[in-house]
């Protein structure tokens, strides 16, 4: 595999020295977890990681300045589309993420490429400037009369209060995406939430928090659904994680079924290549050993679980991207 291009520059990690160092075997020579992809269900595409705003956290290091991930285009997302029929894949979901989807120029004619198909579309989306502007909603309007009830649009809404969504994501962009979330209710188009646990209140607290809001603005949204209003746990890797052993599953009454790349995978496009690659997982969109290949049939393969995010996001955590 050729060398990858370098990620913009995030602080060195101070734990879990001297661990994720071996695909096979973990720190003290146990066997190291690995999960089959035995459940296709979703095909992520990253439109590339170009954003209008910089979060204070973001996991996929998405900027107005951050181009290591490029926009994909209508025809490259149609050739995996093809791919999944070739495959038998029993994919039911297209997903969208970025950066912010709605950048890229071409998110209307990419999600309409998928709708078209039958898939149901999921777009990650603030909700802010570039999704609200004149040509982004008059194509979301057009998406949602050819096909209604089959695109969910999830709002990165950090909190349910304005003082710690900015302060994650920066002064107003609560506001912004209300707005955007306003639109979206009277348009009738369907959406959903994700927030974080960053905060010190409980899951329940949390919801609680959500539900209010929702109620203040007429969102029809349900607060206590893990999968319409998802919070997401912290992929900080300066917290000291466990790695995942074959002896796992059992230990933690869990399967490899229930982790997320079991279900999907996620196409990218690096600045400077030649073709789209596709990555085994959407958190780790820089980490070369979780890069599979150009085509669905290469990224069959399972996947070893070596990176902190494996265990505290999806094993210990519990996340997942999807519905």
């Amino acid at each position: 595999m050729k060398d990858l291009p370098e990620p913009p520059a995030n602080p060195e990690p101070t734990a879990n020295i001297g661990k994720f160092q071996d695909s096979d075997v973990t720190a003290d020579g146990s066997t190291r977890a690995s999960v089959a992809f035995s459940k296709p269900e979703t095909l992520w595409f990253n439109t590339g990681t170009l954003c209008n705003i910089e979060c204070e956290n973001c996991y996929i290091l998405s900027s107005p300045t951050n181009d290591a991930l490029v926009y994909l285009s209508e025809a490259e997302v149609t050739r995996y589309l093809d791919e999944i029929s070739e495959r038998g894949w029993p994919i039911h979901e297209i997903g969208f993420t970025g950066g912010e989807p709605f950048m890229n120029p071409e998110m209307i004619p990419m999600a309409h490429a998928a709708l078209k198909r039958g898939f149901e579309v999921l777009i990650l989306t603030n909700a802010m400037r570039p999704m609200m502007r004149k040509s982004m909603r008059a194509g979301l309007v057009d998406l949602e009369a050819a096909y209604p009830g089959k695109m969910t649009l999830r709002v990165s809404l950090d909190h349910f209060t304005a003082a710690h969504h900015d302060a994650e994501r920066g002064a107003g962009s609560f506001a912004k995406s209300i707005e955007g979330m306003r639109w979206l209710r009277d348009t009738g188009i369907t959406m959903t939430v994700a927030g974080r646990s960053l905060w010190q209140e409980t899951e329940a607290d949390a919801r609680v928090g959500y539900a209010r809001l929702y109620q203040q603005h007429g969102f029809d949204i349900d607060a206590q659904h893990p999968g319409r209003t998802v919070l997401f746990p912290e992929m900080d890797e300066a917290v000291e994680v466990p790695e995942i052993t074959t002896a796992c599953w059992g230990i933690l009454n869990k399967s490899p079924k229930d982790v997320m790349c079991a279900s999907s995978r996620m196409v990218v496009k690096r600045k400077g290549a030649d073709q789209p690659a596709v990555l085994a997982c959407t958190l780790l969109p820089y980490a070369p050993e979780f890069e599979l290949g150009s085509t669905l049939q290469e990224a069959e393969a399972p996947v070893k679980l070596n990176h902190p995010h494996c265990a505290k996001f999806c094993v210990l955590g519990g996340a997942s991207c999807s519905a």
